[in-house]
């Protein structure tokens, strides 16, 4: 397989989509068909429009009550991403389709603006994003997360976001009339401090330098940030914990999570292909540590052990994180968000 044809892609395979009748089509506008690669996959953007522009989550294990997700599909290419499987219910496949096919949500602002004047809504948290970054490369093109930041901020509503990318910090001058209202919390991802990792492991994010310097340049301007390790793979970025913590502490962030890797659907598939791939001499050893961190598989779809994982290799990652947050980050908080400065009335211009 030429590497040079799918630089800058996670995943180099196209998984069966057992929504489709046909396994190989040409594609059509309409993007219910797989497309089928003969030279170097380009990015394809289709427009879409949504009826509720807030997905309610109901899993307990989870610290959110809504997302808003601008882009299905993601161009970050991160090859653990669980929000791949979801693309087949929009007739992609979850490898290279997830990343070349995105779906933009082109009336999702507007519908926001009508949940907000709704009669009786009332003001929670929403999180951008739950699914696939808001900050991917589409974002440059499309803006929808800086008008839907602007929205939040027009009715005072309150706001958080998680991104690997620095295309964040374009807006910024929003991001900071939203910190002084206390209406605004902001995640960083970082999973790993290896450039080299990077370019395979989560091909089109910013490095975790970049992360890290940025970190320190919304703190200086008042905006409060957390870090999410997500997702740590034991044998591959599990060293990493505790340098990571120190340097966002350094940096001024606030608060930190994470998660581990689970491979349900068809990451299972894509995930395998990539160790044999980049990491032949580790595939065997790290996938039967995934498997001891959910029960002897590496899917996991119990609430809390997904999140978390069980056992002795869960166990060591949860000490050393809990080591390095009370080293690094003891009696830091984020702010709480301000939930009456609320006003649906508010008709204030975007840009």
């Amino acid at each position: 397989m030429d590497s040079d044809k799918f630089k800058g892609r996670g995943s180099h395979i196209q998984p069966e989509n057992r929504f489709l009748k046909r396994k190989e089509v040409f594609q059509f506008v309409e993007g219910l068909d797989m497309p089928k690669y003969e030279g170097r996959p380009v990015s394809k953007y289709f427009s879409d429009s949504v009826k509720n522009p807030l997905s309610k989550n109901d899993s307990p294990d989870l610290p959110l009550s809504f997302s808003i997700n601008p882009y299905q599909g993601c161009e970050h290419g991160c090859i653990y991403c669980y929000a791949r499987n979801s693309h087949t219910y929009w007739g992609f496949d979850a490898g290279l389709g997830f990343e070349t096919n995105i779906v933009v949500k082109h009336n999702i602002v507007d519908k926001l603006k009508e949940t907000f004047k709704k009669k009786g809504y009332q003001p929670t948290p929403i999180m951008l994003s739950g699914n696939t970054d808001c900050y991917q490369p589409a974002e440059k093109k499309f803006k929808l997360t800086r008008q839907i930041l602007q929205t939040c901020l027009n009715y005072k509503h309150p706001v958080s976001l998680i991104t690997k990318n620095s295309l964040v910090e374009r807006d910024m001058d929003i991001l900071v009339e939203l910190a002084k209202l206390k209406l605004v919390h902001v995640y960083f991802s970082i999973n790993h401090l290896d450039p080299g990792l990077k370019q395979v492991l989560e091909p089109r994010t910013a490095t975790a330098e970049k992360k890290i310097n940025l970190i320190g340049k919304f703190t200086d301007h008042g905006i409060p940030v957390g870090i999410m390790i997500a997702p740590i793979i034991p044998g591959i970025n599990n060293n990493d914990i505790l340098p990571i913590l120190k340097l966002a502490s350094q940096a001024g962030a606030l608060r930190a999570g994470y998660t581990v890797v689970r491979l349900n659907g068809q990451l299972e598939e894509i995930f395998t292909e990539w160790l044999e791939r980049e990491f032949p001499d580790r595939k065997e050893k790290v996938l039967h540590q995934i498997q001891s961190l959910h029960g002897g598989s590496v899917r996991d779809n119990d609430w809390g052990r997904r999140i978390k994982g069980e056992g002795p290799i869960a166990e060591v990652i949860r000490g050393i994180f809990q080591q390095g947050v009370k080293k690094y980050l003891d009696g830091r908080s984020m702010p709480e968000y301000d939930l009456s400065l609320f006003n649906p009335g508010n008709q204030l211009r975007l840009f």
